[in-house]
């Protein structure tokens, strides 16, 4: 990188040279040196109206390239509007939901290269609603009197029981 620049740097001061000699060359050919010495009075005079009428001329042609380019600017202005009003008068259409399946978007994505199909359904667990409800029984009934069942020693008892016993009882 740094070569880089360093290159580019030298690539710029060069440019930089040859604008410089490029405008020195320009201007010894359009201007040509003003002799003022040895020349009267009236001579300098005529020389000072010939100066003026060649810096009024100049004048007048920058005033007109000036007022084009103003003009110009004006004009690309005012299209920029008219462009930005054609495209703000179309509304976008509402986008729909399109239902696409996984293996369709792999397809539109990576085109010929998806060969894998992906069925994300096939690897999940099946689980059935009547093995759900064979697991827990509900038995519906008093409240009041398991916990009378319950309470005291002899209730400790027969939940110890319960838990140590495979059929429950």
């Amino acid at each position: 990188q740094s070569l880089m620049l360093a290159k580019a740097k030298e690539e710029w001061d060069q440019e930089i040279v040859d604008k410089q000699a490029e405008k020195e060359r320009y201007l010894s050919e359009r201007v040509t040196p003003l002799h003022t010495s040895g020349l009267s009075l009236s001579q300098l005079q005529d020389l000072c109206r010939e100066l003026h009428e060649k810096v009024e001329i100049v004048d007048e042609e920058r005033y007109d390239i000036e007022a084009k380019c103003n003009h110009n600017t004006r004009e690309i202005k005012d299209l920029k509007i008219k462009v930005l009003d054609l495209r703000g008068k179309f509304k976008r259409p509402p986008l729909r939901r399109v239902r696409v399946s996984a293996d369709a978007m792999l397809r539109a994505l990576l085109g010929s290269k998806h060969k894998v199909s992906m069925d994300l359904r096939a690897n999940l667990k099946s689980v059935k609603k009547e093995d759900t409800e064979k697991e827990r029984p509900v038995e519906v009934g008093d409240w009041r009197k398991n916990v009378e069942a319950m309470s005291g020693m002899e209730g400790r008892k027969k939940m110890f029981d319960a838990a140590k016993s495979p059929t429950g009882q």
